[in-house]
Order: structure tokens, then C-alpha cells, then sequence
């Protein structure tokens, strides 16, 4: 489905937006500035969303629970544009930084607001992995590493798109044999899905022709205070994970596992975001902040894994997945290159990531849980991301 018959609405309080549907409307844009936040009636044929890209047409799509809770997606990349959900005084904020138009998408690219990563999340070594006896190699995009994909990962595709109903939007995906250097031809579905629980649960699957990795996850980045309002230093954070993977000075996992304890690392008890981001520890300077993975204690899918809250509007984020993983990101490289949804630029911290995943660089750490799929497996993981108040 796409967005005919769309009509949208922002509110400016707390910048909150809401997407609405209005029968005569068959484009859609969002606003640029949170001052440009009007009703709109019959929107411009120019929408921001609706664009040819390698011959395929993009389009936001909006779904909502019986809630209220509204999330807007775009099948450019699998972005999560803008999701509303209520803070402890009912009002509708947008905890999700996003890009007002695919241009905007297509120009803020490495910094993956929102989008769907793959074929393998994070950082492979120096671009490089075996398999089977067999070298591979990867684009180097983060020097002198490979990020999310490489060059054009599954950020920079347009997904094949269909609402299965008003709370659900389904991608599909086929990723050809040697994409970006790796093997074998991928077919891969993402499900987004609005619970009414308020959670946004995302479902990922995959199948192969040929042995090859994968490591699919979501990027969005959340302020729980509401995009464009403030730096997310104050959020406070709790992280069910004993241990997490060091790094070197290019991010890439020493292959060894240790102790939060003792640490600016350590969340299993709550501290805010910013108690200890500026420590002297050398794994904060690598990082520059929290980049790092967090090895996650056994859990199931009923228990959250990680639990954040908004201090300006007591929104609780609480974090549920099937991956062994936690790639718990601060904000680091945020510079104020790029202008978000409501005008405003993606300042220093102003957004977190909780990629959940497996481990970065795995198929060079035999020892990290493995990312092989092969011809006849099927790839099947979940996250949940639920709102509380």
C-alpha cells in the first residue's frame, strides 16, 4: 500500500506529530521546521517521500495501534521516520529522529537514522572474512573497516512494500549473489508491527542459495524526550549484560570478553547516559563514548534486555530481543551535518541507538556466536522496543 489518501498533521507540542488519513489526498510530506507545523489539506505533488530511485518508487507508509501510537516508515532503506507514542501527561511525542524527505535520507546515508542494516550489522575487520576455505571481501566504509553492509547496504535499497493490516507493514528484500561482496542470493523480510501494548516488534527472516553471513538490526536513534528536544546525557539506563566486547582503536571487538563491573560500562545497576561518558577509560576513548557491545545475560523474549527513561517526559523504553547482543550507542558522531524532521540539526548526543544483534565481526571471532547461514536454515530473529509511561 501506498500513501494515497494521506493527510498529515504535526503538532508542535513537545515536537509531537501525527499522521492522519484524509480520503483525498494521495502524496504526503512532512514538515520542515516544527514552525512549518500546519493541517495540511491537499498535499504537494513534490512530496518529500515519494521519489523514483533505480527505477523503484518510494513512499512513506504510516501504521497505528488502537492506542493512538503511530509510527511512519519508508521503504527507502526500511527507515523509521517518526514513531508517537504518550508521554506521562498523555501528549503525543516523537521519540525518533528522522529525515523529512528521502533526500534527506539519501544525504545523512552513513548516519543510518532509522534504517534497516544489513546483509551484516556493524563492523567487519579490514573488510575481510572466510568461509568454507573461501575469501570474501567487503567494501571498506569506515575505515579501515566495513559498516553495515558497505558502500550501499540494505540502508540505500528500496524494499518491495505491503501493509498486511493498519498495525502492520511487511518489506521484502532480495539481495543478489556478491552484493557488496557477499555470497550468495538472500531473500529477507522485515515485519514492523505496532502491538497494542504500545512496542513497535520488528521481525527479521532470511534464507540463502549459498553459505554467507548475516546480521540484520534496526538503527533507529531515540530521544525519549522528543526528537529535537535536548541531548539524551540525562536518559537514564539500565542493561541486563555481566560482560561486553572491548574494542581496539578502529571499534573492531578485541575478541575478548569482560566484565562491566568496576566500569563505566556497567548498567545492570541504572545510571544516567551521561554519569560516566567523558571517563578516562581507555574503552570510552576508543569509543568516544558508549560504541560498544554489551554481551547480554539469558534471557527470553518476555524479559527486557535493556530499559531507558525519558527525565523530561518519564517515557520508559524497554528493550526485548532474541539476539545474544546490544550494541549500546551514545551519539558520538552526531556533528549537526544533517537536518532532521522538524528542522532542527542532529546536534552532539541528541540521539541513542540500541542495535540489537549479534556480535561485530564475528565470522572473524570464532569464538563470538556465529552469523553463518547456510542453503535449507532460515535465518528468524525478533525485537521489541515497548513504550511506557
Amino acid at each position: 500500500m501506498n500513501l494515497r489518501n494521506l493527510s498529515l498533521t504535526i503538532l508542535t507540542a513537545g515536537a509531537a506529530m501525527l499522521v492522519a488519513f484524509s480520503p483525498s489526498v494521495n502524496k504526503t510530506t512532512i514538515a520542515t521546521s516544527v514552525k512549518d507545523s500546519i493541517i495540511y489539506g491537499k498535499l504537494p505533488a513534490d512530496s518529500g517521500f515519494e521519489k523514483t530511485i533505480k527505477g523503484k518508487q518510494t513512499h512513506l507508509f504510516v501504521v497505528k495501534n488502537k492506542n493512538g501510537m503511530e509510527a511512519a516508515i519508508t521503504n527507502y532503506g526500511g527507515h523509521l521516520v517518526s514513531l508517537l507514542v504518550p508521554d506521562h501527561e498523555g501528549k503525543m511525542t516523537d521519540v525518533v529522529l528522522g529525515c523529512g524527505s528521502i533526500d534527506g535520507y539519501v544525504k545523512a546515508g552513513a548516519s543510518y537514522y532509522g534504517a534497516t542494516i544489513g546483509r551484516y550489522g556493524n563492523r567487519i575487520a579490514k573488510g575481510h572474512f572466510t568461509l568454507d576455505g573461501k575469501d570474501y571481501t567487503m567494501f571498506i566504509n569506515n575505515r579501515p573497516n566495513s559498516l553495515h553492509g558497505g558502500k550501499e547496504g540494505f540502508d540505500r535499497k528500496v524494499w518491495d512494500a505491503k501493509k498486511t493490516d493498519n498495525q502492520t507493514l511487511e518489506l521484502t528484500y532480495v539481495s543478489k549473489d556478491m552484493e557488496e561482496g557477499y555470497p550468495g542470493t538472500l531473500s529477507v523480510k522485515v515485519v514492523y508491527k505496532l502491538t497494542n501494548n504500545n512496542a513497535v516488534k520488528i521481525s527479521y527472516e532470511a534464507t540463502t542459495d549459498k553459505i554467507t553471513v548475516v546480521n540484520l538490526t534496526n538503527h533507529s536513534y531515540f530521544n525519549l524526550n522528543g526528537e529535537s528536544n535536548g541531548t539524551i546525557l540525562n536518559h537514564i539506563v539500565q542493561i541486563d549484560a555481566d560482560n561486553y566486547t572491548p574494542v581496539d582503536a578502529t571499534l573492531i571487538p578485541t575478541g575478548k570478553i569482560e566484565p562491566v563491573k568496576g566500569t563505566p560500562f556497567d548498567f545492570t545497576v541504572t545510571a544516567t547516559i551521561g554519569a560516566n561518558i567523558n571517563d578516562t577509560n581507555e574503552q570510552i576513548k576508543n569509543g568516544k563514548g558508549y560504541d560498544h557491545n554489551f554481551v547480554l545475560n539469558k534471557h527470553g523474549f518476555t524479559t527486557p534486555v535493556a530499559t531507558v527513561k525519558g527525565d523530561k517526559t518519564g517515557i520508559v523504553m524497554k528493550v526485548y530481543t532474541e539476539e545474544p547482543g546490544l550494541q549500546f550507542y551514545s551519539g558520538n558522531f552526531m556533528g549537526g551535518a544533517n537536518t532532521m524532521k522538524y528542522g532542527e540539526k542532529d546536534k552532539h548526543r541528541t540521539g541513542f541507538a540500541m542495535e540489537t544483534q549479534h556480535f561485530p565481526d564475528s565470522p572473524n571471532q570464532p569464538q563470538f556466536p556465529a552469523t553463518t547461514l547456510r542453503p535449507g536454515q532460515i535465518y528468524k530473529t525478533q525485537t521489541m522496543y515497548k513504550f511506557e509511561k
